[in-house]
């Protein structure tokens, strides 16, 4: 499938040069970014984005093959509730994407716009042995007015899924797939007060206070504006979802994209790990989200992978910094093409996740989705009944598999 790209307001639109209306590929995601903000067509690569990581690698111990790593589960859990919700447990799952689809069409049409995953989606993931699924969704369909009560028909299609993955056992990280923007202005800017970004978090709080299975993933991807804005915006939201009781785990991005590669980085400004050290949770129950994909220029816009260890050469220094910092992560997108250096840089990765256990709380794959199509990265189950070939490495890292 060949693909054309148009960015907007710091988003680049992937648009299918074929007419291919049966399955809604014009209403892709914008996966699909630039890191400078210019207007133009295709990716333009700063060389900063391909700077390969250098430092000495984290030196953990292998992966047993038989089992995922666990921690002992001692008075720790108690006295630093941050992430020990599952303690002893790994979060693997996958993306499933479609209410972010048609962000130009605002509100949109369900159905014709955008649309949700589906029962047999979850039933599918869950019974290859994932138990986490990331909804990316849009905040301005959920409420399309700063300040105003949650649009119940999106409200109750959030709220179907999250019934639908938690009758199968799941968790869901809800995932407002906005870039730190509401209708494309900045939150947190003098055109959009940020207090309106802690409104919405309060209210989808108090909706879920009382469901352990939903993990609140306050932004995805924020990008182009001053690291300690969003330092700023996220306690916001943190502090609003807290002040409803509500006890979930929290998903905390960073700036440029929240890339792991570059988290330590200042071309973007002071960097994330400098700025992030600095969120406040009075519980003390949230974690550092991460997006890292294995081509050249880092943007996941490409088949190919630099090399087969490029999956955990991308994360060992960002682990070091979680290691220094007394910090727990998550991997909220990744992926990498049909191919075996990316097959091997994908089972790489997770690999390095395995074995740093103690700092990584788990992964979701980047994606799958009823709307996708024939997409480089997509593990949407086929007719078929055939596996495709990421799908069978996630598996090898997943428990055994319903018989």
């Amino acid at each position: 499938m060949a693909f054309s790209s148009l960015e907007c307001n710091g988003r680049l639109m992937a648009i299918p040069t074929t007419n291919l209306t049966s399955c809604r590929q014009s209403q892709l995601p914008y996966r699909n970014r630039t890191r400078t903000g210019l207007l133009g067509l295709f990716l333009v690569v700063l060389s900063a984005c391909t700077t390969r990581v250098t430092a000495n690698p984290v030196v953990r111990p292998e992966p047993s093959s038989s089992a995922m790593p666990t921690r002992d589960r001692t008075d720790e859990a108690a006295s630093s509730p941050k992430g020990r919700a599952e303690l002893g447990a790994m979060y693997q799952g996958v993306n499933l994407a479609g209410a972010d689809f048609g962000y130009e069409q605002l509100p949109g049409e369900f159905g014709t716009d955008y649309t949700y995953p589906t029962d047999e989606e979850v039933r599918f993931f869950t019974s290859q042995g994932m138990n986490v699924f990331r909804l990316p969704f849009l905040w301005e369909r959920l409420q399309p007015e700063p300040y105003i009560e949650l649009n119940e028909a999106e409200l109750a299609r959030i709220d179907a899924f999250v019934d639908s993955a938690n009758a199968a056992g799941a968790t869901v990280v809800l995932d407002p797939h906005n870039y730190a923007r509401y209708y494309d202005t900045i939150v947190g800017s003098q055109d959009f007060n940020v207090s309106a970004f802690g409104d919405f978090w309060a209210r989808v709080a108090s909706h879920f206070v009382d469901n352990g299975q939903v993990i609140f993933g306050l932004m995805n991807e924020p990008a182009d504006m001053e690291t300690e804005l969003w330092l700023s915006d996220a306690n916001v939201a943190i502090a609003a979802i807290r002040e409803t009781g509500a006890k979930n785990l929290i998903l905390v991005p960073g700036n440029d994209y929240t890339a792991a590669h570059s988290w330590n980085a200042d071309w973007y400004g002071t960097p994330n790990s400098v700025a992030m050290l600095d969120i406040v949770d009075p519980m003390d129950n949230f974690a550092s989200e991460v997006h890292q994909y294995l081509d050249s220029d880092n943007s996941g816009t490409s088949p190919g992978c630099v090399n087969s260890t490029i999956g955990s050469e991308r994360l060992v220094e960002f682990t070091a910094w979680l290691y220094e910092n007394d910090q727990r992560a998550f991997l909220g997108e990744f992926a990498g093409g049909e191919n075996k250096e990316c097959l091997d840089a994908l089972d790489d990765m997770l690999r390095h996740i395995e074995a740093n256990g103690s700092v990584w709380m788990g992964w979701t794959y980047w994606a799958a989705g009823p709307w996708w199509g024939d997409d480089i990265f997509e593990i949407e189950p086929g007719p078929d009944g055939i596996n495709d070939a990421q799908m069978e490495v996630l598996r090898d890292h997943l428990p055994p598999a319903d018989s």
